[in-house]
């Protein structure tokens, strides 16, 4: 209870100050509306639909281009983290393409596939999969030792070790990974759907710039927030939690 309470005073303290610096007057109302004016935005694009629309679309996409990262950042990562080859070749590259931030891929996205959803996919995949696979290949060499030498003094070896004892011991690692490949790929989709007119979060976002609806923008970027906010609570921490416990790494309670 104590918890909850901290963060709804959080919460409220943020509003607080957001409602002052409006009724200070230091901006011009039409530049910087009030949280009520930014929630009735909100509301009236959740009466019409727009919001439900665009988030379905942009959900859509993510989905595709996360299910892409994650066949592909995970097997990478293992493969980084079990062969001496993809260590010492394949990963120092991994590692310079992840210090490329994810919008510098958006003018390659738009020469190879042009105005098209493909674009946006690809940059979606190419914010999220390298992050996953170093994420995993951590996960992977941050296995107890001692684990890997009692499973070869009980001579298990091969596949067995392989899917029966490592990918087991390093899987809440992995998924921690997993999430973070998620907000790295839920930023790299906004990001792509202002590009274009894409029927997404992104466009809401550009309509209301095109229309100079700061109140728009804002309630576009609650909504964001919130739905971040959810899929992250309602998935991965459920998972992540139920994970750390069967694996001893978390109380039961």
């Amino acid at each position: 209870m104590k918890r909850y309470v901290q963060k709804l005073g959080m919460v409220l303290l943020l509003l607080g100050t957001w409602e002052l610096l409006t009724r200070l007057g230091i901006w011009s109302p039409h530049l910087f509306p009030g949280p009520v004016t930014v929630a009735e935005s909100l509301w009236a694009m959740v009466k019409d639909g727009r919001i439900a629309q665009a988030t379905l679309r942009s959900m859509g996409r993510l989905g595709r281009a996360y299910l892409i990262s994650v066949g592909i950042g995970v097997p990478l990562g293992l493969l980084m983290a079990r062969l001496a080859f993809f260590r010492n070749a394949v990963k120092p590259v991994v590692s310079g393409l992840q210090a490329l931030p994810s919008i510098c891929w958006l003018p390659l996205a738009l020469l190879w596939f042009g105005l098209t959803d493909a674009a946006i996919l690809f940059v979606v995949v190419m914010g999220s999969v390298l992050a996953i696979a170093i994420a995993t290949e951590d996960a992977v060499n941050g296995v107890d030792p001692q684990l890997v030498r009692v499973a070869s003094t009980l001579g298990v070896k091969g596949m067995r070790f392989q899917f029966g004892v490592m990918l087991p011991a390093a899987l809440p690692g992995i998924v921690t990974g997993l999430k973070l490949g998620w907000s790295f790929a839920w930023r790299a989709l906004l990001a792509g759907e202002l590009l274009f007119v894409s029927g997404g979060l992104g466009q809401l976002l550009t309509v209301g710039r095109e229309l100079m609806d700061v109140a728009q923008v804002m309630a576009v970027m609650v909504a964001i927030i919130l739905i971040g906010m959810a899929v992250d609570r309602v998935l991965f921490q459920t998972v992540e939690g139920k994970l750390r416990r069967r694996w001893g790494l978390a109380s039961a309670v």
